[in-house]
């Protein structure tokens, strides 16, 4: 395995490092104590900043507007957008609109692409993605309630959704669908562009998540689709195949999510031990003194690096062989990263106190928000089972 980093990446990863310490950083404490909708007029500033510094959407390739990086080349710039929770949104990789531009790449007719994929990656609209339903288990995406029927040249969908991230302020959804109830279960759903100003689209309420509604981007959205009307053209690849481009899309989509965990561990860790340092306990004693926060700060170390080296062997083989080759890499990824994500945040707060809990610190919104990181895209326990059956497989269960 070779993870050299090629120069120009390494120049673009410093460069976004800059950027994220000067322009980035000094946006939070207004993103925290604030809403996201009021901040979006500075943080649309600062985007026009990265377009001017040819580093916008850094995993698209060149010939749709970004910078052609690979995956093991993205993890890089990644994982430093992920030290702020605003990082993706700025350089315009954020989910779910990175997935959604990469399900349009290779999915998307012509018409869709020029419709949807060119102002998606310009940056002139948002999109969401509504898969998860209410009413079934998410651990099981092929049972899904939201029905597309057709009508002439048309769908008409029916159901309800939520956890559809951004989908207020969103132009259009990319949605799950159940197109064919009677085939095989992994070909019975489809994939379908739904414009949110389609009549029977309602966006219902931003979701509570541990009290935060949030607003805009930042927020997860509840939809129903009552009679929701939109041509079969809109579809997404054949019909019957949305299970194997939710598959795809989620390959990928889990690199980008655990650089931005790995991030997120690495500014954790960061105001960990700055805080060590500094805070003292007793006239001559730090809290960086103290036997437990030594072992806190160890244990986080081993597990970050651990986790960076993990997230760039499945990168490195997806590139190599693409995301089918590198299932096993791709769930034990997902449910080791979203672990010690987990257990770096706790530290970080136990080892900050009372001000752990606050916003003065991205911290306690981290805990919030990415406590669903365990859960999402598949929760671990799915992972860990996959993982385990394959592996028995070898040895003749």
């Amino acid at each position: 395995m070779d993870f050299t980093v090629p120069e120009n990446v390494l120049r673009m990863v410093r460069a976004v490092r800059e950027f994220m310490q000067n322009e980035a950083y000094p946006l939070e404490h207004d993103f925290l104590t604030a809403s996201f909708l009021q901040v979006r007029p500075l943080l649309e500033q600062k985007r026009e900043k990265v377009r001017a510094m040819g580093l916008w959407a850094p995993p698209i390739p060149e010939q749709y507007g970004g910078q052609g990086l690979s995956l093991l080349e993205f993890a890089h710039v990644s994982e430093e957008l992920g030290r702020s929770p605003l990082g993706h949104y700025l350089f315009n990789c954020q989910a779910p609109d990175i997935g959604n531009m990469e399900i349009l790449m290779q999915y998307g007719t012509d018409e869709q692409q020029e419709k949807y994929l060119v102002p998606l990656v310009r940056g002139q609209v948002r999109s969401c993605f509504a898969m998860t339903e209410p009413g079934y288990p998410g651990s099981n995406p092929t049972w899904i309630g939201t029905t597309a029927v057709k009508d002439g040249d048309d769908y008409v969908i029916n159901g309800q959704k939520w956890f559809s991230t951004g989908a207020d302020g969103a132009a259009f959804a990319v949605v799950m669908a159940l197109t064919d109830p009677q085939a095989e279960r992994h070909r019975r759903a489809s994939m379908i562009i739904v414009p949110l100003d389609t009549p029977g689209f309602k966006r219902v309420r931003n979701t509570p998540v541990m009290g935060a509604p949030g607003s805009d981007y930042a927020s997860h959205g509840e939809i129903v689709f009552d009679n929701c009307r939109v041509p079969q053209r809109y579809r997404l690849g054949p019909q019957g195949a949305g299970f194997i481009i939710a598959q795809e899309r989620l390959g990928p989509g889990r690199i980008h999510h655990c650089m931005r965990w790995i991030g997120i561990c690495e500014r954790a860790f960061d105001l960990m031990c700055q805080w060590a340092v500094s805070r003292r306990v007793a006239p001559e004693q730090t809290l960086g003194s103290q036997q437990i926060v030594q072992t806190w700060i160890a244990e986080s170390r081993a597990e970050i690096n651990a986790s960076r080296l993990m997230v760039l062997q499945a990168a490195w083989k997806i590139d190599r062989e693409g995301a089918p080759a590198a299932r096993d890499e791709i769930a034990l990824i997902k449910f080791y990263v979203a672990g010690v994500l987990q257990r770096v945040l706790d530290r970080a707060i136990q080892a900050h106190g009372g001000m752990g809990l606050t916003d003065d610190l991205p911290l306690a919104y981290w805990y919030r928000h990415e406590r669903a990181a365990r859960i999402y895209d598949g929760p671990d326990e799915v992972h860990k089972i996959a993982v385990a059956r394959h592996t028995l497989r070898k040895y003749g269960a």
